[in-house]
């Protein structure tokens, strides 16, 4: 083999492992940072565009002499440090919109946010030159298709980790050997050292009892002994006397009990015992209320109190539904009830959403158990993990299971004092009925039922729950799946999010100026465009598969990774392609017409067959059609490392621009998917238009 084809070689696969590494890398930091700092918790996807800024500006500044590639380390032990100082700001609450555990906003948040996200930028900026540099050195499609191929191994391998291993310390210590393979080894004895440093803060940062489900970062700490997390139950939890109450934390804060709900079990008169008839008392009231025990459905049944409390009332049989695969096996070793090991119980590990579209109807009863997510069900996208259960559409998939004297039970914790009369407005919209509503104000929390025959009247009291009516409600939102914000009062983006989004703009204009120093020209806006319209896509293939199938680690994942295949399959397509022509634009603006044309609700009430044929086949069409009009104008760029640049930019402003989706839905979203790819198409026509002589 030749010298030039050896080195030609050494750059692919130099490539890919860059691809690899930056891909792994900003997976590992939008899964590990929400957990270290709960400020950034409902923010985990600006840390994917900060990324997506960082990579873009390290590629248009491939042409200066700067060597950032050495700086990595010195790069990443400033950003482990920054989190590792910050993870005790806790998230600052706005009035439009609930969050759990938050404070009173504050100047110092918003400073915190802002120097995060700047921090993760300036990590991934060594990475994008290197990657830029070798863009300017290889062939066009070729460079662009080994990136492609780098970024898809990164995406299977982190999955595949974050499903059986998932370990921060493990993960980065992956992304320090793999830069360390790409480097000069002449640079290890200063990178090992700063290296170990990072790895060292971390694990002496981490907590060894911790677990790490798909969703959150759990820890399990008994209630008698505050503040010391637990590994293992005792022995013999199931038959012990006063078994040991335990508390399960998501993301450093409490999120449901493991604890069994018999007070035979409990000495009378402790706190404990009086603990346990509350909660005995709380989950059993829509067994006070509905006489059915034949079939119940519990969605959101979590650590298993709803679970236990059906079993109590005599259920012959109960279905258990769980997104966190995590939740139920903590409860199968910590729960002293056993919910889940009694054989009248089927447990299902899904989303509630998807496992309603699937069920056959017959219920007894359904009750929502306490849903409330602390977490986004995606990086790409601001809805949260149960944002497609809580709409109208979700609720009323749950009356249609309910057979002809069955019962609807909804009980949540009220964050804010709209959220009652929301909740109640989209029952009624769901089912035609007004619910009966209980209220506990020490809680505050409302429980909302809808028996299926009208002529139930239920009692005005039910425990501590008092029955109560809202009068004229707010003005308020409903959630639907049009608009999954159950949190936010009304089609707003809370100042909060404006001022992050702000920030990060400024400081993506103030760098893109400076690199580029005003030869920013039109195919960079063409670029740009595109990296737009891309980015709102894929944000709304993982949004409507996610509707489809459930709002799961594996449907996104699945969705990036077939996202990937198919902008491969556009760049194989384009490497046989003479030239661009405009005619590509006309399959791209037809299939997107018929995603805006065809309801998302029509593509719901479909078999799993049709639902599967039409995310297989028609989602992902405008994606490769569009990766095709990438490569082969990218294949004509003098200079690709800034056309590269500006794409990842673009993605970065459409996702910024998915926050619109919280003020006008996703359907209106879609239309700013066809303005970007009309705008690409009109600056390639002012570019290509035949300049008169003078």
């Amino acid at each position: 083999m030749t010298e030039p084809l050896l080195g030609k070689r050494r750059m692919e696969w130099e490539m890919f492992a860059l691809s690899f590494t930056a891909l792994f890398l900003e997976m590992m930091v939008i899964r590990w940072v929400p957990s270290v700092v709960h400020l950034v918790a409902y923010y985990a996807n600006l840390m994917l565009l900060s990324s997506f800024l960082g990579l873009g500006a390290g590629a248009m500044a491939s042409a200066r002499k700067w060597n950032l590639f050495g700086w990595f380390p010195v790069f990443l032990a400033c950003d482990i440090g920054m989190l590792l100082l910050d993870r005790n700001a806790a998230i600052g609450t706005t009035a439009s919109e609930v969050r759990f555990f938050a404070v009173p906003p504050s100047v110092f948040q918003a400073f915190v946010l802002v120097g995060i996200f700047a921090m993760n930028a300036l990590l991934f900026v060594p990475l994008g030159q290197r990657m830029g540099a070798l863009f300017d050195s290889l062939p066009r499609l070729t460079a662009y298709g080994w990136d492609l191929a780098g970024s898809l191994c990164g995406t299977l391998s982190f999955g595949l980790f974050s499903l059986r291993m998932f370990s921060p310390v493990l993960g980065m210590a992956l992304v320090m050997i793999l830069y360390l393979l790409i480097t000069s080894r002449r640079r290890w004895l200063f990178e090992i050292p700063v290296f170990a440093g990072v790895l060292a803060a971390i694990v002496w940062n981490s907590d060894p009892n911790a677990i790490w489900s798909p969703y959150y970062f759990v820890t399990i700490v008994r209630n008698d002994v505050p503040g010391v997390t637990q590994s293992a139950p005792p022995a013999d939890l199931l038959t012990m006397r006063d078994p040991p109450i335990y508390s399960v934390n998501v993301n450093q804060f409490g999120y449901h009990l493991d604890a069994s709900l018999d007070p035979a079990r409990y000495t009378p008169g402790t706190k404990a015992a009086a603990g346990i008839l509350w909660l005995q008392l709380q989950y059993g009231i829509p067994y006070a209320v509905a006489d059915g025990r034949d079939r119940i459905l519990v969605v959101g049944a979590g650590g298993g109190c709803d679970v236990e409390a059906a079993l109590a009332a005599g259920s012959r049989h109960v279905d258990a539904v769980e997104v966190d695969p995590a939740v139920v096996a903590i409860s199968r070793r910590f729960n002293a009830g056993a919910p889940y090991s009694d054989p009248r119980v089927s447990v299902h590990v899904d989303d509630a959403r998807s496992f309603l579209a699937r069920a056959k109807p017959g219920y007894d009863l359904v009750v929502f158990g306490f849903l409330d997510s602390q977490a986004l069900f995606s990086t790409m996208n601001n809805v949260r993990l149960d944002g497609y259960v809580y709409t109208v559409e979700g609720i009323r998939s749950a009356y249609r299971l309910l057979n002809a004297s069955g019962t609807l039970s909804l009980s949540f914790g009220l964050g804010k004092a709209w959220m009652g009369p929301k909740l109640y407005e989209m029952v009624v919209q769901a089912t035609g009925r007004e619910p009966f509503l209980y209220y506990d104000a020490d809680g505050p929390q409302l429980i909302l039922i809808v028996p299926k025959d009208a002529r139930v009247v239920l009692p005005s009291r039910i425990f501590r729950f008092t029955r109560i009516s809202y009068g004229r409600p707010p003005i308020i939102d409903l959630a639907t799946d049009d608009w999954p914000f159950l949190y936010l009062t009304r089609k707003t983006i809370p100042s909060d999010y404006l001022v992050a989004i702000a920030s990060l703009m400024a400081f993506c204009i103030a760098g893109v100026a400076w690199l580029r120093r005003g030869s920013f020209g039109a195919n960079d806006t063409h670029f740009g465009l595109l990296g737009m319209g891309f980015m709102l896509l894929e944000t709304k293939s993982i949004s409507d598969c996610s509707l489809f199938f459930g709002a799961t680690w594996f449907v996104t994942m699945v969705v990036v990774a077939g996202v990937l295949i198919m902008v491969i399959a556009a760049n194989l397509v384009a490497e046989r392609l003479k030239g661009f022509s405009f005619w590509m634009y006309a399959p791209l603006f037809a299939v997107l017409a018929l995603l805006l044309m065809v309801p998302r609700e029509h593509i719901v009430e479909y078999d799993f067959a049709g639902r599967l044929l039409w995310t297989l086949v028609v989602v992902p069409l405008p994606i490769f059609f569009a990766g095709i009009i990438f490569s082969t104008t990218f294949r004509s760029m003098s200079v690709p490392s800034a056309a590269f640049g500006a794409n990842l930019v673009g993605a970065m402003l459409g996702g910024f621009c998915e926050y619109l989706a919280m003020a006008v839905g996703s359907r209106r979203l879609s239309l700013l998917v066809i303005a970007a790819y009309l705008g690409s198409m009109l600056v390639l026509v002012a570019i290509r238009r035949p300049r008169r002589a003078c």
